[in-house]
């Protein structure tokens, strides 16, 4: 994926309110940009941290800037949690994540839940972002606890039950993690249920993306611990 908005580097002076953050660009100027991640981001969201933005072009916006990119170490890693599912769809339709499926659709409702993907009416695919770095190298999933992830598990293991294929799908979000596994230390009730989906049939995998100034690249299979 190449970014279709221009990127504009900045310095993080804080995020607050979940989805706001203070950023500062060379010229002084301070301006408040919306952070559309509404995890903890632990260890992203450090003041000082160059960060890169976008602006977009729509005067009805409330805020014109969105924060995307953070520098943590010697690469990029993405706040954006929005972009993880424009970033998949690409992938899924040009075979290098769950390659062989022809038909995707987007936002399928199954139950009471709205899961990301469906593909070929019979896989079901949710996608969730790792920021979390809990060791070297090693990603951890959630970041704060989130009653709405587990009744995605919860969900998936039931398609799993009632015959279809039910994919949980990690978008590792920063270029420097290997591996990724669940956070039991932040929500020990979605680990529990992570690993009972996968004993019911859900296929947990991981994908790593490596983010640049030009785009996001897909980086490979990483492997999930339970």
């Amino acid at each position: 994926m190449h970014w279709s908005q221009e990127l504009v580097e900045g310095r993080l002076i804080r995020r607050y309110k979940r989805f706001l953050a203070d950023i500062q660009f060379d010229n002084e100027t301070v301006v408040t940009a919306h952070c559309p991640n509404p995890g903890a981001m632990t260890g992203l969201a450090e003041t000082g941290s160059a960060v890169l933005v976008t602006k977009s072009g729509d005067s009805k916006r409330k805020l014109a800037y969105t924060w995307e990119l953070v520098k943590v170490g010697r690469i990029w890693a993405i706040v954006n949690t929005q972009i993880a599912n424009r970033v998949v769809a690409d992938w899924l339709r040009r075979g290098l994540v769950l390659p062989g499926h022809t038909a995707i659709r987007s936002e399928f409702r199954r139950g009471d839940s709205r899961f990301d993907f469906l593909l070929d009416d019979h896989c079901l695919v949710e996608v969730k972002s790792v920021t979390l770095a809990a060791g070297p190298g090693e990603g951890a999933f959630p970041d704060s606890v989130t009653v709405r992830g587990t009744r995605h598990v919860e969900g998936l293991a039931q398609a799993a039950a009632d015959g279809m294929r039910a994919v949980l799908l990690f978008f590792v979000a920063r270029g420097d993690l290997s591996s990724v596994r669940p956070a039991d230390e932040i929500d020990p009730t979605y680990a529990a249920a992570l690993r009972d989906a996968a004993r019911r049939g859900v296929e947990v995998m991981a994908v790593r993306a490596r983010a640049t100034r030009r785009g996001i690249a897909f980086d490979g299979v990483v492997p999930v611990n339970l």
